[in-house]
């Protein structure tokens, strides 16, 4: 599977191949023109409760994750096509958090390896 995560801020490459912004809002400061996003699916963000929560600090990383993967599990055939493209051909979730290492995008491609080809 060939899925990478890259912060909206950084440009884009040739070798992102399909760019997938993840988050449910767009990033603040960057221009639609300059982002290159070849695809914007809000549902399958974390609910703008999930996200205000983890945001504001009410729920640590961990919380956060189990929270986000049962919703992911709610869009599972939404995403299926996703994770076949992935399976295919290089894709890039694009996400606009600061912290690239506790975010959305890293849970999100971890579902996606974890989904099955139909």
């Amino acid at each position: 599977m060939s899925l990478a995560l890259k912060r909206a801020f950084e440009a884009p490459a040739p070798e992102d191949g399909h760019r997938v912004l993840v988050d449910r809002l767009w990033p603040r400061g960057v221009a639609k023109a300059d982002a290159r996003i070849d695809d914007w699916p809000k549902e399958v963000a974390p609910s703008d409760a999930l996200r205000k929560a983890f945001h504001a600090g009410e729920l640590g990383w961990g919380e956060f994750r189990r929270r986000y993967l049962r919703e992911l599990k709610a869009h599972r055939e939404t995403l299926r096509p996703l994770a076949e493209r992935a399976a295919r051909e290089p894709v890039t979730l694009v996400f606009a958090a600061k912290d690239e290492h506790h975010n959305n995008a890293v849970v999100l491609a971890q579902y996606l390896a974890m989904l099955k080809p139909r």
